[in-house]
C-alpha cells in the first residue's frame, strides 16, 4: 500500500557551519557550491539526507566528511523552509553547528574539499539562507557561552588568559574589560593555571592555563 500518495515530496538537507578560532578571530568554514543551482558561488558545506538515517545522523556524517573529527561539539540551528529558499527543489534544511580547534584541522582535507577559513565579520554573499544560518548559530553559540563552557572547544589544550578572552570577544562581538574577565575567571575553579609559560608574545612570556573537566562537572553556578 502506497501511503501519503496525494502529497507532494519535499528535499530534506543539512548544512553545517563549523566555527574555528584563529589568530584572534571566529572563522567559519565556507566554500565555493561544487553543484548547479548556484554553482560557484560561496556556500556552507552540506549534504541530502539519506533514506535510512536521521538528521544528526546525516549531519554528524557531513562533518566527519569535512573535517576528519569525530565526538565534536555540535547543536542543531534550527530549520530553514522558505518555499522558494533553493531554485532546484523544494528543499527544507536542517542547520547544525559544530566547533573545531582549527589546529586540529587537516590541511589535505580542506584542500580536498576546496573550503577555507573566513571571518565572521568578514563572510561574502552565501548560497540560499546561508547567511542567516551563520547569523543565527552564532546568536545560540553566544548565548550558550555565557552558560555553558564551549568555548574552550575552539582552544588548544593550554592557552592564555589573553587567548581566551579574545575567544569570548569574537564570539560576542563585544569588547571585554581585561580586569574583570580575569577576575572573573580566576573565580571559576575549573580553569587550571599550569606552570608552563607562553613566550610566542613577549620575552616576559604569559601563564598558561587548561580546563579541568571534572572540576566543572562539580561546578553548578557557572555563568559568564
Amino acid at each position: 500500500m502506497t501511503y501519503y500518495s496525494q502529497h507532494s515530496k519535499v528535499w530534506v538537507s543539512v548544512d553545517c557551519i563549523i566555527f574555528g578560532f584563529d589568530e584572534g578571530q571566529l572563522k567559519v568554514l565556507i566554500g565555493r557550491r561544487q553543484m548547479e543551482p548556484g554553482r560557484g558561488e560561496w556556500s556552507l558545506y552540506g549534504g541530502f539526507v539519506a533514506a535510512d538515517e536521521s538528521i544528526d545522523d546525516a549531519a554528524t556524517r557531513t562533518v566527519a566528511k569535512l573535517t576528519g573529527l569525530n565526538n565534536l561539539y555540535m547543536r542543531q540551528v534550527g530549520a530553514f523552509g522558505s518555499v522558494d529558499r533553493d531554485p532546484g527543489e523544494r528543499v527544507i534544511s536542517i542547520a547544525y553547528y559544530a566547533l573545531i580547534n582549527v589546529k586540529d584541522y587537516d590541511e589535505s582535507l580542506r584542500r580536498e574539499h576546496a573550503v577555507e577559513w573566513m571571518n565572521v565579520e568578514d563572510l561574502p554573499r552565501l548560497y540560499s539562507d546561508h547567511n542567516e544560518m551563520v547569523s543565527k548559530a552564532r546568536k545560540l553559540m553566544r548565548q550558550k557561552l555565557r552558560t555553558e563552557p564551549v568555548g574552550f572547544r575552539l582552544l588548544p589544550t593550554l592557552f592564555t588568559l589573553t587567548q581566551l578572552q579574545k575567544l569570548y570577544e569574537a564570539v560576542t562581538g563585544e569588547q571585554l574589560d581585561k580586569r574583570n574577565f580575569r577576575k572573573r575567571i580566576k573565580d571559576m575553579g575549573f580553569i587550571e593555571k599550569t606552570e608552563l609559560i607562553d613566550k610566542t608574545g613577549s620575552k616576559r612570556g604569559a601563564f598558561l592555563y587548561r580546563f579541568n573537566k571534572r572540576a566543572y562537572r562539580e561546578d553548578q553556578n557557572f555563568k559568564l
